[in-house]
């Protein structure tokens, strides 16, 4: 029967690797009908293969039975062989630090890049301070030792490292993120291990069986997992306007691809669940032009999809494919189709941001892509972000997360900025609305242009603006005793209001001070915010930050 070729495929497999000797045969093994059918038509004709094995490889002058799949196989295998294991680190189980004590424990030697391994060696990634490479002689070791067992270390392709790591940069202290495909669940884990010090929330679409959410909540509880919340729906089904994702702001897009760039089509196929037909376009080198159609046209449709959502300000969409129709020209398409609603910011593509403690160079590059090689897989992707944000969407809250977000404020409290964010609010529309005017005030300007490259300025400026407020309060306290002391004032010292009150009543004098006194307290209430009043160079996203990655 059809259903049974694959077990007699690698049944036969099997045979020929053991010599076509027989299998021996152990008392407590469980029998199964369909093996042992297969296995007794196997022997009843061991020497018919052997004899047909052995005329083709001298027909063909074949070394091994390797040599009878095609020189593009033959290939990829070796490359896949030689490519270095890519393993990151799960911050829920142990730091860094601890990590790369056990590791030396071990007799691991730590070496700057993958060209200075030797044997027990190790290296950082240059774009993800959480990623690490080992030489792919030591898998089966590696595999057997307890950090692995733990889930403190877990093998997974670099590039779905590059893709979280890069969605990861564009989240504020506590923003949500979208993840459109369950895929692997390594992937989530590693979304959630990069926000365990935030309130972030994670949402994974397409998790359509209870047994399926069942089997990932026991997965995500074993490696630490808190913060991840599963959808049922698929990603297409979610509206803009759901209440569950209003917080969302960042959608992460790894869709079902060709996958020719990954270095390991069987680990790719198993851990991303992928479908079993990519093997087939391993074996012929290509995928047809019908397949790869309507791949492209439902990633299209996907990332059109993701821009329909107006709170998100950023996508990152990434592929392990090798040809522009799934990589560039989606990513063209979904930015001329002009989805997103009259009212939002349009999309542009901004420059990947991996890690802000990377030692990757910045990069000017809109895509980062690499080829797949002897040392790495190949990758594709793209970060979509808002052009700029409104002033609704840019406030300081805003600003002073995404500084808390990057260790920007040293152990300032951001619940007392906010306060103090909320005084300063309504003491500017207080003042708006006295004025009259209908011109936007500077402030409202100010924070327009405040994006997340300027984060660093704008706490130094926070710091300036403190104690320029200090000093003024200083000063107001040093004039208000000044002014005890002195009692004889001169005609051309009194304000213009007091010089013509000798006419006035007693009663009418002291209203007059009164409002002189006032409107000397606004004046210095106007000198508190002036220092605020900067305007700096205007860039158009928030995400425009100077890049430090650079593609390879």
């Amino acid at each position: 029967p059809d259903e049974l070729t694959s077990l007699l495929v690698v049944m036969l497999y099997d045979l020929q690797d053991r010599k076509f000797q027989a299998r021996e045969i152990f008392d407590e093994e469980e029998p199964v009908a369909e093996v042992r059918k297969i296995e007794h038509y196997l022997n009843s004709f061991r020497t018919k293969l052997a004899a047909a094995l052995a005329r083709w490889r001298v027909k063909h002058d074949a070394l091994s039975i390797e040599y009878i799949l095609p020189e593009t196989i033959r290939k990829q295998e070796q490359r896949a062989s030689a490519v270095p294991l890519c393993v990151w680190i799960n911050t829920f189980k142990i730091s860094l630090q601890d990590l790369f004590s056990d590791l030396k424990k071990k007799g691991f030697t730590r070496v700057e890049s993958v060209s200075d391994f030797d044997r027990y060696t190790y290296c950082v990634d240059q774009h993800c301070h959480d990623v690490l490479f080992f030489p792919s002689s030591l898998k089966e070791e590696l595999l057997n030792l307890d950090l692995f067992a733990d889930c403190k270390l877990l093998l997974q392709d670099k590039s779905r490292s590059l893709a979280v790591h890069s969605a990861q940069a564009l989240l504020n202290a506590g923003d949500d993120i979208l993840v459109a495909h369950v895929g692997s669940h390594l992937t989530i884990a590693h979304i959630s291990a990069l926000t365990i010090h935030s309130m972030s929330r994670i949402f994974v679409c397409g998790v359509k069986s209870s047994a399926k959410a069942d089997e990932l909540r026991n997965l995500f509880s074993h490696m630490g997992c808190k913060n991840i919340h599963l959808l049922h729906e698929d990603f297409t089904e979610i509206g803009p306007t759901d209440p569950r994702i209003q917080e969302a702001k960042v959608i992460l897009l790894l869709p079902q691809c060709s996958g020719l760039g990954v270095g390991n089509p069987i680990d790719f196929i198993l851990n991303e669940h992928r479908d079993a037909g990519l093997l087939r376009d391993f074996f012929q080198g290509s995928v047809s032009e019908d397949k790869l159609s309507i791949l492209a046209e439902r990633q299209l449709n996907e990332l059109m999809h993701a821009m329909k959502f107006n709170k998100v300000q950023a996508i990152v969409y990434c592929t392990c494919s090798i040809y522009p129709e799934e990589n560039e020209l989606v990513v063209k398409k979904a930015l001329d189709s002009g989805v997103e609603e009259n009212q939002v910011q349009p999309y542009r593509l901004v420059p990947p941001v991996f890690s802000t403690c990377s030692n990757s160079e910045p990069s000017t590059e809109t895509f980062f892509k690499t080829e797949p090689s002897e040392i790495s897989s190949g990758c594709f992707l793209a970060v979509l972000a808002r052009e700029k944000d409104s002033p609704e969407n840019v406030s300081v809250q805003d600003i002073l997360a995404r500084a808390a977000a990057k260790g920007l404020l040293d152990g300032i409290v951001v619940e007392k900025s906010k306060e103090k964010n909320q005084k300063v609010t309504q003491r500017t529309q207080h003042r708006h609305n006295i004025t009259g005017s209908g011109t936007e005030p500077k402030t409202a300007k100010f924070l327009r242009y405040r994006t997340v490259s300027n984060i660093k300025a704008e706490v130094c400026v926070s710091k300036a603006v403190n104690t320029k407020q200090q000093k003024d309060v200083n000063r107001t306290k040093g004039y208000a005793q000044l002014k005890k002391s002195v009692s004889p004032i001169s005609g051309t010292a009194l304000p213009k209001v007091l010089k013509h009150t000798s006419h006035l009543s007693p009663a009418g004098k002291a209203y007059e001070r009164q409002t002189s006194t006032r409107k000397a307290r606004a004046q210095k209430e106007r000198l508190v915010l002036k220092p605020v009043e900067i305007v700096l160079p205007p860039v158009i996203t928030p995400y425009g930050r100077s890049q430090r990655n650079k593609p390879k």
